[in-house]
């Protein structure tokens, strides 16, 4: 078989304003204390792949308009709903209160392996992802219904944030759909 690119027009892409009413994933991505506005363009572009409900910037993390993350955004940051707020843990706070299971991506003792965990259908979702250096905030952590950890079989001991929020989004869409096919 002769493989060929595909054309915008094939991709069917939506547009930003169809995308902004367009059905969601029952997710919101929660960034906690992100430092670099690349990786936060970067997880916006994740967010508008999996149709996530929306990013929920939180303290130092950057937030539009800015010209890092548009960089890697790619224009998501219109398709995308997100929110600002001054800590992460009045964000998850709100999300609780709303009926979200808080999931907080993290190394730590209890964790839940990503591949041995299944979301339900039945529930909202808020993925909480952590600086870069430092991780999810212990007060964010221990407030967490359940801590996620990404499987990791070489030598470095974590992965970008930005690549994370890609698989976790990832696993959650797949195990999504599989159990309504």
């Amino acid at each position: 078989m002769a493989f060929r690119k595909l054309s915008m027009d094939e991709l069917g892409r939506l547009t930003a304003e169809e995308m902004r009413d367009a059905s969601k994933s029952p997710f919101v991505i929660v960034l906690d204390n992100v430092r670099s506005a690349l990786n936060v363009g970067s997880v916006f572009r994740t967010a508008d792949a999996f149709r996530a409900e929306a990013v929920y910037l939180c303290g130092i993390t950057a937030c539009p308009p800015n010209r890092d993350i548009e960089k890697t955004a790619l224009g998501a940051t219109d398709s995308v709903a997100w929110r600002q707020f001054s800590t992460t843990l009045e964000a998850v706070q709100e999300l609780r209160a709303a009926g979200y299971r808080i999931h907080a991506v993290e190394q730590a003792v209890g964790s839940t392996m990503l591949d041995d965990f299944s979301p339900s259908l039945t529930e909202k979702h808020a993925l909480v992802f952590g600086h870069e250096v430092f991780g999810v905030d212990d007060q964010v952590l221990a407030s967490a219904d359940t801590c996620l950890e990404i499987p990791q079989h070489g030598s470095k001991h974590s992965l970008n944030v930005s690549v994370s929020a890609g698989i976790v989004a990832w696993h959650f869409l797949t195990a999504f759909k599989s159990k309504t096919a």
